[in-house]
């Protein structure tokens, strides 16, 4: 596409559009200037394809000689976008950059924040005090006993009663025939002082 206005059909060959229509390019063809002898009849091809060559000329004579260039290049794009995508045109096109866009902006956000979180200082974890390790000793031992409930511990410190009851038998076995007979609270005294 020439970007020179002043390109005329009279240098040389027609004009792309007019080599496209097979048309004689005059003086004042209003396609010669945007369309050159070299590459401009495959461009025009899509334009007069989409639009009609009559349309495009209407077209460039309401627009400002100064906007034309740009005007020209809108209808390419248009026109080639058309033949790709009939129902969309460069409408689809604009979408599909958009969602690219989109995309890209949510990418990027993403990554800021995480690279805001690496970059944060981070707070020092707390430290509980360590207790200082106790030396090993008895009273720090948990108070359990070996010996069930019932055993009576006294048979150990009175000698009278080493003597006669083993220290592991449990005294309080006999208790049970008696409780079984009790029928008051008396009667429970009862056992109590026959067992002591």
């Amino acid at each position: 596409m020439s970007s020179n206005p002043s390109t005329s059909a009279g240098t040389g060959g027609p004009c792309g559009a007019c080599k496209f229509l097979r048309r004689k390019c005059v003086v004042g063809c209003i396609f010669a200037p945007y369309f050159d002898s070299d590459q401009g009849a495959a461009r025009f091809a899509a334009v007069h394809k989409v639009f009609g060559a009559s349309n495009v000329s209407k077209l460039l004579l309401h627009v400002p000689v100064n906007k034309r260039l740009d005007a020209v290049v809108t209808i390419c794009y248009e026109a080639q976008a058309r033949i790709r995508d009939p129902v969309y045109g460069c409408v689809g096109h604009l979408f599909a950059l958009q969602q690219q866009v989109a995309n890209l902006q949510a990418e990027l956000s993403y990554l800021q924040a995480h690279l805001a979180t690496l970059e944060a200082p981070t707070p020092p974890l707390p430290t509980q005090p360590q207790a200082p390790l106790a030396e090993f000793s008895i009273a720090n031992l948990p108070i359990t006993s070996c010996f069930p409930s019932n055993y009576d511990l006294s048979v150990f410190f009175d000698p009278v009663m080493q003597s006669s009851t083993c220290p592991m038998q449990p005294i309080a076995r006999q208790m049970d025939p008696p409780l079984q007979g009790a029928s008051n609270v008396d009667d429970l005294h009862e056992v109590a002082r026959e067992l002591a």
